[in-house]
């Protein structure tokens, strides 16, 4: 009897501290998952065109923020970040929303392999294999959106003969679409997937402990000291 008078106060007492913790933890998620989506909102607006593409292929940095909530949090928080992101650039989008569709979907082929890779194995080198893995499969999705999705859309704007005429006029050997996005939109989207990884293994020591919080990054420190982390 005495021992369950101390058992159950203890018990309940634990189990409190838990829930208390947990719900600490799940705050902290979803506000650092609204902060980094907030980022990746901005860094949309923030593209920039390069003179050896044509001039609706734009470039940006808003993937950056969704790998990294993909590995500090998991890829579900990566996935709320490109989703979060591409919901408030469809409010002044010029493709009916069809770009972001897009965007989006491709985001994902990106972080989720990234973020379940590295969820599985916190090493550098699962990191790497996660983010390699996710660009070559965004970088495949791209033919696979583009072709059948975005710019048959677009030939509602333009002929699509038009649209072929911006890539043939920096490279004479464009002639047709799968050309086109075999020469560009395919590089560029590993490219931009590569930069955006190269950015985040850079970022992530320095960012790791404000994202998770001092105290739960020095315990996840002590739980893994003998791995090779991202």
């Amino acid at each position: 009897m005495l021992f369950l008078n101390m058992f159950v106060p203890a018990h309940c007492a634990g189990y409190f501290f838990m829930e208390k913790h947990m719900k600490k933890i799940n705050l902290r998620k979803i506000t650092i998952t609204g902060i980094l989506a907030a980022v990746a909102t901005v860094l949309m607006y923030l593209d920039i065109s390069l003179p050896f593409l044509p001039s609706f292929l734009k470039f940006d940095f808003s993937d950056m923020p969704a790998l990294l909530a993909s590995f500090s949090m998991g890829p579900i928080s990566g996935v709320m970040v490109c989703l979060i992101k591409n919901f408030f650039n469809v409010i002044t989008s010029q493709t009916g929303g069809v770009g972001e569709l897009s965007n989006f979907l491709l985001g994902v082929l990106f972080v989720v392999p990234a973020g379940l890779i590295y969820k599985i194995k916190k090493t550098r080198k699962s990191a790497l294999t996660g983010a390699l893995i996710g660009a070559v499969s965004m970088a495949a999705g791209s033919l696979i959106t583009n072709y059948y999705i975005v710019y048959p859309i677009y030939t509602l704007l333009m002929p699509m003969e038009t649209i072929i005429g911006f890539y043939k006029a920096i490279n004479p050997n464009v002639t047709s679409l799968w050309d086109a996005l075999l020469w560009f939109n395919l590089p560029f989207t590993l490219c931009k997937c590569l930069i955006d990884t190269a950015i985040v293994f850079i970022l992530y020591k320095k960012m790791s402990p404000i994202i998770k919080g001092k105290n739960e990054n020095a315990h996840s420190e002590q739980q893994q000291n003998k791995t090779d982390k991202l």
